[in-house]
């Protein structure tokens, strides 16, 4: 379950005057910093449990998305593994001899 973060936002030049160092202390201590030019945000510092929090969840709504895009659009017809070798020219034998280091 994903947590709540402590958002900060700041100007680039708050930013510049706070220092990377200090920028890398706020993400490791679990700040999720948001950079702002002219009021519209332009970069985001976090933490690497942070990064690696997003890239999971990343990677589960990817996975989701393909489930349901497969759900809605699985029209029931299956081909057997059979008719799609034959596609190819292919049978389980001529695969299986393929294997063969003789």
């Amino acid at each position: 379950m994903a947590m709540l973060h402590n958002t900060r936002e700041l100007s680039v030049t708050d930013a510049a005057r706070r220092g990377i160092a200090g920028l890398v202390a706020d993400a490791e201590a679990g700040a999720d910093l948001v950079v702002t030019r002219h009021h519209r945000p332009v970069a985001a510092v976090v933490g690497m449990e942070r990064l690696a929090e997003l890239d999971r969840a990343e990677s589960d709504l990817r996975d989701l998305a393909l489930v349901l895009a497969r759900a809605a659009t699985d029209s029931g017809n299956r081909t057997s593994l059979d008719d799609v070798l034959g596609a190819f020219g292919h049978t389980r034998q001529s695969l299986a001899e393929l294997d063969d280091p003789e």
